[in-house]
């Protein structure tokens, strides 16, 4: 499987990148890698290192997207950006997906004019794996639709649904609509309205589920806007590093701390695994007709190397191919169709 990996991508590019796919060569077989962006950069990184040479290939771009810049600015002024030579590389089959963790809304926006969106999908969605009490579960949209219709969220519970059938394998997942409060007339028009539209179909719904039982693990999808769903994603990322330090200073100040911090050590070390953003690498961007997947603009080359093998799980399974299906099979008096 050949994976494209936006070389210039992110906070810390092209190190970690270039890393990180050194570090999944070596480790996992059956990946190949096409590192884009800016050639004399990538090759003065990957000099001196140890990885098999013909597993990894540059495919040179001249230019780099900013975090900051328009995504419509970036798309007509910035055709030789290492985003869309990426995109381009898996709309040309030279490459089984995409990975990046550049500008989000960039990547969307280029994977859309370049790859188009999946059969009757209208608007495609982050799908974020998150921890929970009992087992993961997936968050979407985690951040590119920052105002949304009902119909969005509807086709989202769909998109969801579809993504942990195939990823976790559960049968019938639970789908719930994140609100101020378990009641369907709780919520704002957005939540109200989509909750109508959720409880005429066939899916496994709940209604609506108020904050603080996120992370409880009674729903196996939650759905919201992406302005919503980022926010919770990013508190709960900086929620679980502020929890272990400061368990990490309050036992540090006990008399016992010493022994206190040994006794818990393990305890502590599997709670930052199971909330590490860099343990999940890379959330996929569902909807589309291809394997497209985004990363945090902080990712490590760990993160990296996950996001990748993310790619690969999802481009293996053709997820893509089946969200499409499902959301043919559960469309309902044309809601959502173009």
């Amino acid at each position: 499987m050949i994976i494209a990996l936006d070389a210039m991508g992110g906070d810390y590019a092209p190190a970690v990148n270039i890393e990180g796919a050194i570090e999944t060569v070596n480790d996992v077989e059956g990946i190949d890698i096409i590192l884009v962006g800016d050639e004399s950069l990538i090759q003065r990184e990957l000099d001196g290192k140890r990885s098999p040479s013909n597993r990894i290939i540059i495919k040179h771009a001249s230019q780099i997207v900013s975090m900051d810049e328009s995504p419509s600015v970036a798309i007509r002024k910035k055709r030789d950006s290492s985003i869309n030579r990426g995109i381009e590389l898996v709309k040309n089959g030279e490459a089984d997906a995409f990975v990046s963790a550049g500008h989000s809304g960039v990547v969307m926006a280029t994977a859309l004019l370049q790859l188009g969106t999946s059969r009757g999908v209208v608007r495609p969605a982050i799908a974020a794996i998150m921890p929970s009490l009992k087992a993961p579960f997936v968050l979407i949209d985690a951040g590119v639709n920052l105002h949304c219709k009902p119909e969005n969220l509807f086709q989202f519970a769909l998109m969801g649904s579809a993504y942990c059938k195939a990823i976790f394998g559960r049968d019938d997942p639970r789908v719930s609509l994140l609100s101020i409060g378990e009641e369907d007339t709780k919520g704002n028009e957005l939540t109200r309205e989509a909750f109508k539209l959720l409880k005429k179909i066939e899916i496994n719904f709940s209604g609506n589920i108020d904050g603080k039982d996120i992370f409880t693990g009674i729903s196996d999808v939650i759905v919201c806007d992406g302005f919503t769903g980022n926010v919770v994603l990013k508190t709960s990322e900086g929620l679980a590093d502020a929890i272990v330090k400061i368990l990490k200073r309050e036992i540090a100040e006990q008399s016992v701390g010493r022994i206190g911090y040994l006794l818990m050590k393990k305890a502590l070390i599997g709670f930052k695994k199971k909330t590490d953003y860099d343990e999940y690498g890379g959330a996929p961007l569902l909807g589309i007709n291809g394997t497209c997947i985004i990363s945090h603009g902080r990712s490590t080359a760990k993160a990296i190397k996950n996001a990748i093998k993310v790619a690969m799980e999802f481009s293996s399974k053709k997820v893509y191919e089946v969200i499409a299906s499902y959301i043919e099979k559960y469309m309902v008096n044309n809601i959502g169709k173009k």
